[in-house]
């Protein structure tokens, strides 16, 4: 079935009455004009909806930062160009830095709105409008636009970056940082997702491409580039500065005393004495309540929901189901194909069987729309005669949230090139495995022995002295990769330092390897804990799993039951692409640790995988005595505190949660478990705390 259009639905919602009479008083500027009784899933596609129609910049503001992660996740089924404004982060824990990612967002954002004119969607906090910014004037002067095809000189460009406080640097690592080779620039500006390749031909800007800070290969290419030579250091500002006249606010379960122009609520707004108003209302949609298999395994249920369909349909209700993946939506399908479903109060069993297969496939989805987005709950409108459902509900799941986050990975996946000596450009550094650092001097056809013509690169070292190496033995040269401004001296051919320096480096490895081998030597000799066999419980909830596990995912968790249960601590790695169940098996190893009465600490790199993994523990043991609590930037002081504690008394089962769990003041009463989602994007410090906090607790890597 063909994906919705969400401008088609948007305008159901906008041409009807109740929310055509808003529209009115909205364009006639008579504020405030408030949604009431708006149901919280409904509340994204409503402010879709006013997007789409008003065409001015909204600041949409949520009452909490977890409010706004979901509220923003649900808005781009409708809205994919929606901006965030993450809250700025303050280092409320000693030694744990902010995330140098949000306050790049936090300035992409702000530079963008200050120079587009929009219109513009922005997802805000309440709370975020009074923190500290860069005045909209600092940050509107202090930038500059760098267009592909225009003409400017390089040694302008480098003066005014050396002036704004940028780096010169041999290669870039970090934002805030630029590096020359010839006639190309590399520049990291402080709001960039990415650093910036610029390829100059003369004073002519021939190219402008992103590139891949660990390959250093380019991502993808652009037309334009804005840099922030100024401003970016100024906090005298604060973000509210940043909502111009024209702008307007949309205050999300207002506060009493909100002064938006806009408002949306669950509940009533507006004067008590006037008479309440349903004829506007967005309700739940009510599918009845499923657990996490009972969609699947339980014929009534479904039938039940078929005819709900069937219900909605005979009032002409225009019904769309949004899944999460393109599996999802053949699974579902596939089960309302199955000839125990309903439909219309009858059951297709006592159906001739010629008739059951055709019956179940185009009756209960005929002029069903199936499409995907990421929606925690369904909702309907029956002014517009709307009915909007979310497939989590019927699979008795929570959504997986995190899409804002990993759109960037996914796009970087997609156009990262493969490194190709093509690419390097006369004057660029290199390393020669056998002979050190030299001067890449260009790609080119030599004389061979055996007659003919063969390639070479011509690598330049100390002395001028120059060396060509066949393209059959490249895999002897790379990129010099090196920090600091200072580029290192070329390699001398006729001396011994870079041998020397070879074999230092050799023996520091040799140093660092012992550090490891001690470790794993303690954890090899040194008795751990030995879990226990399986538990009835351990049994039920392993049923309770809504999916069929593949042959793989099985073995890995045998595998690491069968770890868990031996003396010698655990030390195993569980590989496998995103969506494969390696969760899975992370959870059943948690619960055996819990039924054990050992605590489980999930470690994750980034706070909204954090988020994540919460949720699908707390949803996967819902129907189980097992605390579960998260330690994240989403939690206050207080609640953090209060989980501190709870942890030392062992008042906490399962703690989830990013670096923030290896601080100091995080003590634990009997750790038996510790679960490292996504270790490769753990710093190596990190990595060495882990290993110095956790040497004889058994330890599941995915």
């Amino acid at each position: 079935m063909e994906k919705p259009s969400g401008a088609e639905l948007l305008a159901r919602v906008i041409t009807a009455e109740p929310v055509a009479a808003k529209l009115r008083a909205i364009h006639a500027r008579k504020w405030p004009v408030a949604f009431s009784h708006v149901t919280e899933a409904a509340q994204p596609f409503l402010a879709a909806a006013l997007a789409q129609e008003v065409g001015q910049t909204l600041w949409i503001l949520c009452p909490t930062v977890r409010s706004q992660e979901l509220f923003y996740e649900s808005l781009l089924n409708w809205r994919p160009g929606a901006l965030f404004l993450p809250e700025a982060e303050f280092a409320a824990v000693e030694n744990i830095l902010p995330d140098p990612e949000i306050a790049a967002e936090r300035l992409a954002l702000l530079s963008r709105v200050s120079r587009q004119a929009g219109p513009h969607v922005i997802v805000a906090t309440r709370a975020s409008l009074d923190q500290s910014a860069p005045q909209p004037s600092a940050l509107e002067a202090g930038a500059i636009r760098i267009k592909h095809g225009s003409r400017t000189t390089m040694e302008s460009l480098l003066h005014s970056l050396g002036r704004a406080g940028y780096e010169r640097v041999a290669q870039v690592t970090t934002r805030g940082q630029f590096a020359v080779r010839g006639g190309i620039l590399d520049l990291y500006s402080w709001q960039a997702q990415l650093p910036v390749r610029a390829e100059f031909f003369d004073d002519e800007v021939e190219s402008l491409r992103e590139f891949d800070l660990d390959t250093q290969t380019s991502v993808r290419n652009l037309q334009s580039i804005d840099v922030l030579l100024s401003g970016v250091e100024d906090q005298a500002g604060r973000v509210r500065e940043y909502i111009a006249q024209d702008h307007l606010r949309v205050a999300i379960e207002p506060a009493e005393n909100d002064d938006s122009q806009l408002s949306i609520s669950e509940g009533s707004i507006g004067a008590e004495a006037e008479p309440e108003d349903y004829s506007g209302a967005f309700h739940d949609a009510e599918v009845g309540e499923f657990a996490p298999s009972d969609f699947m395994v339980a014929e009534a249920k479904r039938g039940q929901f078929a005819v709900r369909l069937a219900e909605w349909k005979a009032t002409g209700a225009k019904i769309v189901i949004y899944f999460q993946t393109e599996g999802e939506i053949e699974r579902f399908r596939e089960i309302m194909g199955h000839p125990g479903a309903a439909v219309d109060g009858h059951r297709l069993s006592s159906m001739p069987e010629d008739r059951q297969s055709q019956t179940a496939v185009t009756e209960p989805l005929d002029g069903v729309e199936l499409a995907e987005g990421t929606l925690p709950r369904g909702f309907c409108f029956p002014a517009a005669g709307l009915v909007i459902l979310s497939a989590a509900e019927l699979f008795g799941r929570a959504t997986t949230h995190g899409r804002r986050r990993l759109q960037r990975g996914d796009k970087l996946a997609r156009n990262r090139a493969q490194i190709d000596f093509s690419e390097l450009t006369e004057g660029d550094l290199v390393v020669h495995l056998e002979h050190g650092v030299g001067r890449f001097v260009q790609l080119m056809k030599v004389p061979a022995a055996a007659g003919g013509m063969q390639e070479v690169l011509t690598l330049e070292f100390a002395g001028e002295a120059r060396l060509y190496v066949p393209l059959e033995q490249a895999y002897l040269v790379s990129r010099y990769v090196g920090v600091g401004k200072k580029s290192p001296p070329l390699s001398s051919l006729a001396d011994v330092k870079w041998a020397r320096a070879k074999k230092n480096a050799a023996a520091s490895i040799f140093d660092y390897a012992g550090k490891m081998l001690a470790v794993q030597a303690e954890r090899e000799t040194q008795l751990g804990y030995a879990f226990g066999p399986d538990t009835k419980w351990q049994s039920e909830f392993e049923h309770s799993f809504p999916f069929r596990e593949t042959l793989d995912q099985l073995k890995a968790i045998d595998a690491t039951k069968q770890d868990m249960e031996q003396t010698r601590s655990m030390d195993r790695l569980i590989c496998g692409d995103v969506g494969f169940g390696k969760t899975e098996v992370a959870i059943r190893a948690g619960f055996k640790a819990v039924m054990d009465g050992k605590q489980v600490a999930v470690l994750t790199p980034t706070t909204v995988l954090a988020q994540q993994h919460f949720e699908t523990f707390r949803q996967r043991m819902l129907d189980y005595p097992v605390r579960i609590e998260m330690l994240s930037r989403f939690r206050s002081p207080a609640e953090q505190k209060k989980i501190l504690k709870l942890l030392r008394d062992g008042g906490v089962d399962i703690v989830i949660g990013t670096h923030r769990l290896i601080s100091g003041d995080v003590r634990f009463k009997n750790l038996g478990l510790v679960v490292i989602d996504e270790e490769q994007r753990f710093g190596v410090l990190h990595k060495e705390k882990f290993k110095e906090l956790f040497k004889l607790v058994d330890v599941l890597t995915l």
